[in-house]
């Protein structure tokens, strides 16, 4: 899913992507398309892949952008970054031989950074998007979508989508949730009578004095609301489902396949499920890494 957040950077990255074009530079020497190097990969490990000028800087420079737990966030009063992308950034860089350098960044920020060449990588719940494959690839790690949630006990119970039909139901303004649910109140007999909140906390208040029966929240925000409330039911089912990817500048195409290989290496061995399932989160965990997988 997109985060909300998420659309405010495509401005920018329209005009990076512009600005690339208009001052003629060209990357091409330095890209590889994604399935051109398969077979000449097939065998190595994620550090024999990875370029020589990173094995000599001996680090991986990574830029999140904080405020999307369990995602990416603070350890409770401090200034210490956790949460599922700092805990796979620290796991990749450990497969790759690397000591991590996490910084934290404003989301709309991240890409344009990406390609100055002030990180290696960009992992912050970033939508694998045609747009943005313009500017970067992706390495995809995780696929994800809304759920619908309701409070603790299900009392109407809702059992899908379709159960949302000529019920009260808030969704946030400007986010593809909202777009959900709109799309599935055009193929409701009886209509959804549709609220709309500032985001996905203040539209579980609406949940809470009874004003609606449901939403439709990001999976990973919604298992965190889940475990930090005990309120809530989240039930099973992902709808708009898409994957996140770890952005990688075109010209790096050598560091592209390496971290390929580092998260296939994690998922093999079961690290990488084991961060997901810390944070409640397997059910958008993906059985094998993929570069610029969307549809």
């Amino acid at each position: 899913m997109n985060r909300p957040r998420s659309l405010r950077c495509l401005a920018a990255l329209s005009l990076v992507v512009l600005a690339a074009t208009a001052c003629g530079r060209s990357d091409q020497g330095g890209t590889t398309a994604p399935g051109a190097q398969a077979a000449q990969n097939a065998g190595k490990s994620a550090v024999e892949l990875l370029p020589e000028k990173t094995k000599q800087s001996g680090v991986l420079r990574v830029a999140t952008s904080v405020g999307y737990p369990p995602m990416e966030m603070y350890k409770t009063g401090t200034t210490e970054l956790t949460g599922v992308d700092p805990d796979l950034a620290a796991a990749v860089a450990a497969k790759l031989g690397l000591k991590l350098e996490l910084s934290n960044s404003s989301f709309d920020g991240l890409i344009p950074g990406l390609q100055a060449g002030r990180y290696d990588l960009v992992m912050s719940s970033m939508t694998d998007s045609a747009q943005r494959r313009q500017a970067v690839d992706f390495v995809d790690y995780f696929r994800t979508g809304g759920v619908v949630m309701t409070k603790k006990g299900n009392p109407e119970g809702i059992k899908s989508l379709e159960d949302l039909c000529g019920k009260k139901v808030v969704l946030a303004k400007g986010s593809s949730n909202l777009e959900i649910g709109e799309q599935q109140n055009t193929k409701c007999a009886t209509k959804m009578a549709i609220s709309q909140s500032e985001d996905a906390p203040t539209g579980l208040l609406q949940l809470d004095s009874d004003r609606a029966v449901a939403t439709i929240v990001d999976y990973p925000v919604a298992q965190m609301f889940v475990q930090s409330s005990g309120s809530y039911e989240v039930l099973p089912e992902q709808y708009g489902t898409a994957p996140w990817g770890i952005a990688v500048a075109k010209k790096d195409s050598g560091l592209r396949d390496a971290v390929q290989k580092a998260l296939q290496e994690l998922i093999e061995s079961g690290e990488y499920r084991k961060v997901l399932d810390t944070y409640q989160v397997g059910g958008s965990a993906v059985e094998r890494a993929t570069v610029n997988a969307a549809q």
